[in-house]
């Protein structure tokens, strides 16, 4: 059974809802037989890669809210991640552009650790402060979970894996999605948002059954 997950490094609920995803997975009885596929979305696809404005100023601007509530958002948010034994460190956080992040996923998942980088990635973006839309952090990160750093710096410094990207943002329009997370299970049963941990379960037990039941 495979299951698609379009998700953005630079979306906080995308963390959140993929941890959640995972522990279901892992408590499913038939989680050997799960193929993940995470797909590549952009929340501002017109994102510069050199932002100057902390997270707390851009929603500021965004919403038209005061700093104060911005961070009193974050801070609810920080706590929901807590939950789900991720720290998030909004004040640090180095917002950019993450096109070459999911590039660097679609090569990652040439090499058998597509999984891993998504992983690394987010982490890289909401605990660890790092600038994800940097070559050469992207290289480090890379290197971290056992790729080339010679090859990744190679694929950054040309358009390789852009089509790739590009057909899931395609892919997600056709669909019809919105926002992310967005969790597809088997070409067929959509979930959206970071939902809680037993409408995962539910959804893997449910199109297991279905799936199953058609095969006999």
């Amino acid at each position: 059974m495979k299951v698609e997950i379009w998700s953005d490094y630079a979306c906080p609920f995308c963390y959140i809802g993929k941890r959640r995803f995972e522990k279901a997975l892992e408590q499913f009885p038939h989680k050997n037989e799960v193929e993940l596929v995470f797909r590549s979305f952009e929340l501002d696809p017109s994102s510069p890669k050199e932002i100057k404005s902390s997270m707390q100023e851009i929603l500021s601007t965004k919403y038209g809210m005061s700093l104060e509530e911005a961070k009193a958002g974050n801070d609810r948010l920080a706590e929901q991640a807590m939950e789900e034994g991720l720290v998030y460190r909004f004040d640090t956080l180095i917002p950019t552009n993450t096109f070459d992040a999911h590039r660097l996923t679609h090569y990652a998942g040439e090499q058998g650790k597509m999984a891993e980088m998504s992983e690394r990635l987010f982490k890289a973006y909401f605990t660890d402060s790092l600038h994800i839309g940097n070559e050469d952090t992207l290289v480090f990160l890379a290197q971290g979970i056992g790729l080339s750093g010679e090859e990744v710096g190679t694929i950054l410094s040309s358009d390789a894996f852009a089509n790739e990207v590009r057909h899931d943002e395609r892919l997600a329009g056709e669909i019809g999605i919105r926002g992310v997370p967005y969790f597809v299970l088997d070409g067929k049963y959509a979930i959206s948002g970071a939902q809680p941990l037993e409408t995962f379960q539910k959804a893997l037990q449910q199109v297991w059954e279905k799936r199953t039941s058609q095969q006999d």
